[in-house]
């Protein structure tokens, strides 16, 4: 009898914290913040090994751009999380997830020498009303979260900057469907476009959105988004291309190069960006860059950037917002990256899309699977791989033949033709891989496929072909599209 009470006791304060957990109401934002943007900015310096922050500046501009019933980040998809707690009580009010251009520098070859950098970075959150406790944390080589900062801030310090906007900035409200709370917030900043660029930068502009929005899932909830194009007129046109000895005096210091990668192009000046991006509310931000030759990079929760003229302009976007909006991993494994194990074997990654297949019953997307579909699923790797791989070896060579030339002021025609052999080469390859991933016995369908992640073995993706994968006009996966409606939602409460 006493063993029958025992157990039902302890059933009933199951139940009792369960409904408890459950019925909590979530972060009432009016309890604590005010209609604001506080905008953190820090330093974030170390290498491979060690990592320190120390606070910059903390500013308070326009209206929160976010949703002000998501205040709690349910994806923490990022290496990197703020958290903020009210110092009063102790609550935890407000956490986003985020990556951040420190945390792919620690698996650079540099990084894992000791050889310490330091980056600027921001975070953005709604303006307390009270005192909070701000707070990063890193995730450790388990992906665990740790802490590795923690300050108060006063909202109502005289050191808080209230600077005015910069007057030289134009802003274009290309899309507006409602109050920013209640919409994803989406600014595109112009880069690398000079003041008598601008009839382009329209162009431009209505370009990208109109590719943005006929790509699902973004075409089916466009009435949940606002779109804005920003432009700080430049003093050249295009970007730095430091491989090719080309520098270039822009608005956002974007380069090519980055992390020694000679088509990621990123910027470390992210001061710059903040500046430019706080005349508007945004949620995310696209860095849209006036060039014509392949290249972009997406970081998620910071910023994706993409080159306007090349041929593949459309598939470059889309898959680099992927990563910056949603936090899609790279499914690609054959080309050439700047990282050493991004992905730590044996660990499970966080993004939706890429999986280490620790456990195959519970996959983290089992609910999409085909039926029938054996996990792992076999495909057509070694021959894939055999005509990937050497393409690859090609394009880098014949790349590195042009940056050469370039430096070395050779005759434009001769690199002209090289260029426009570049471009062919990787249109061909496209197609014949396209040809070969469509004529899959797996085409279309979900299981898990090996080779993800800049890996060719224990990472595996959902698809045999995705927009994440190879290049070209192709929709998301399955799992992809899910991912991306899910953050829409999100925003959009």
């Amino acid at each position: 009898m006493k063993k029958y009470l025992f157990f039902l006791i302890l059933v009933l304060m199951a139940v009792a914290i369960i409904y408890s957990l459950q019925s909590r109401p979530g972060v009432n934002f009016e309890d604590y913040f005010l209609d604001r943007t506080m905008r953190v900015d820090y330093y974030h310096t170390g290498d491979s090994r060690e990592e320190v922050v120390s606070l910059d500046r903390v500013y308070q501009q326009g209206i929160w751009a976010g949703s002000v019933k998501s205040l709690i980040d349910p994806f923490m998809r990022g290496r990197y999380c703020v958290k903020v707690y009210d110092a009063a009580g102790g609550e935890l009010i407000f956490s986003r997830a985020f990556d951040s251009l420190f945390g792919e520098y620690k698996t650079t070859d540099e990084g894992i020498k000791g050889i310490k950098r330091t980056f600027h970075e921001s975070v953005l959150i709604p303006f307390p009303k009270k005192k909070i406790i701000f707070t990063l944390e890193a995730r450790d080589r388990e992906n665990n979260f740790k802490q590795i900062f923690s300050e108060e801030i006063d909202p109502n310090s005289i050191y808080i900057i209230k600077e005015a906007l910069d007057p030289t900035i134009k802003v274009y409200e290309l899309l507006k469907n409602g109050h920013p709370h209640e919409k994803v917030d989406v600014a595109f900043l112009a880069e690398g476009y000079r003041l008598e660029d601008e009839a382009k930068l329209r162009a431009d502009l209505d370009r990208f959105v109109e590719v943005m929005f006929s790509f699902e899932p973004y075409k089916s909830l466009k009435s949940r988004f606002n779109v804005y194009g920003v432009f700080k007129p430049s003093a050249e046109s295009g970007c730095d291309e430091p491989s090719h000895g080309q520098f270039r005096n822009t608005a956002l210091n974007t380069t090519f190069d980055s992390f020694g990668s000679e088509r990621y192009l990123l910027t470390e000046d992210n001061r710059r960006v903040r500046e430019v991006a706080s005349v508007v509310p945004y949620d995310t931000l696209l860095i849209m860059v006036n060039h014509h030759r392949y290249g972009g990079g997406g970081i998620y929760n910071l910023y994706c950037t993409f080159t306007t003229d090349n041929q593949w302009f459309e598939y470059l976007m889309l898959h680099e917002f992927g990563h910056s909006f949603t936090g899609l991993a790279d499914e690609y494994y054959t080309s050439q990256v700047a990282y050493n194990e991004f992905y730590p074997r044996g660990i499970e990654p966080v993004e939706p899309n890429i999986t280490a297949l620790l456990d195959p019953k519970n996959l983290k997307w089992k609910k999409l699977v085909s039926p029938g579909l054996n996990i792992p699923t076999p495909w057509e790797k070694e021959e894939f791989d055999r005509m990937d791989i050497a393409y690859q070896k090609t394009r880098q060579e014949l790349n590195e033949k042009i940056a050469r030339l370039k430096r070395e002021g050779a005759p434009k025609e001769e690199i002209a033709r090289l260029e426009e052999e570049s471009e062919k080469l990787s249109l061909e390859q496209a197609r014949k891989v396209d040809q070969f991933l469509a004529r899959s016995r797996y085409a279309g369908k979900v299981g898990a496929f090996e080779g993800a992640g800049y890996s060719s073995t224990g990472l595996y993706r959902p698809s045999v072909d995705c927009l994440m994968f190879t290049k070209g006009k192709k929709p998301f996966c399955r799992v992809c599209e899910e991912a991306v409606r899910q953050m829409i939602e999100f925003y959009s409460r």
